[in-house]
């Protein structure tokens, strides 16, 4: 399986451009109020027909409601939700079902331990996120810049397709997928010049490298 990679956070048309053009699989819509990636039911609606077919779009969301839900998958035109809250495995059953669409439960991680949280969520995820749990004081789950060991990951496997995510971007991914196996990772920080503001060149440039492993 080559590497794929999820371009998360998009907020413009040079960002998605350029994720296209170089490579992603996956781009990612951040429906949190509190974070600098965040964009509207509007701005999602307008970005998302740019998004090539065969690419997947990722409703980023926290905690949502259902009408939450319903608007974000409508606007974002999106075949996955990717609930980074404290939704239960019951939740994340309900979400799939209600609105036939495939989630994506993230799981934070300092500690080997943590990783054990994954296996209530394997019967009813179709993919599974490791990021790194947020900083004390941080006012949002994710997207914090922040990596985790990645060698707690090393030869552990899931009956599901995992991502690996947190603070990823060219200088270290190399190092992170030879470390922890991962085949997918998550990058949004990493390819910022400033919190929210997606740099094409470094999207080029962490595709590039990703395609080069």
């Amino acid at each position: 399986m080559a590497l794929e990679c999820k371009i998360c956070g998009l907020s413009d048309v040079a960002g998605i451009d350029a994720a296209m053009r170089y490579g992603a699989r996956m781009v990612g819509f951040n429906f949190f109020p509190k974070s600098p990636r965040y964009v509207s039911f509007d701005q999602a609606a307008a970005l998302s027909p740019r998004v090539s077919p065969d690419v997947e779009r990722v409703g980023v969301m926290v905690d949502p409601d259902d009408e939450m839900l319903r608007q974000a998958i409508a606007a974002g035109r999106l075949s996955i939700v990717q609930l980074h809250g404290k939704e239960d495995p019951g939740r994340v059953a309900q979400v799939k079902e209600q609105f036939a669409i495939k989630v994506m439960k993230v799981i934070r991680v300092s500690e080997a331990t943590d990783l054990d949280e994954a296996d209530a969520y394997v019967p009813f995820a179709d993919l599974l996120m490791f990021d790194a749990k947020p900083p004390k004081g941080a006012t949002r789950p994710g997207g914090n810049a922040v990596a985790f060991d990645w060698r707690i990951l090393a030869g552990r496997t899931w009956k599901r397709p995992w991502l690996l995510s947190g603070g990823l971007d060219v200088a270290n991914v190399a190092r992170a997928v030879e470390i922890s196996g991962t085949r997918m990772v998550d990058a949004a920080s990493g390819i910022e010049t400033a919190p929210g503001k997606k740099d094409p060149a470094l999207i080029k440039a962490f595709l590039e490298e990703l395609a080069s492993l």
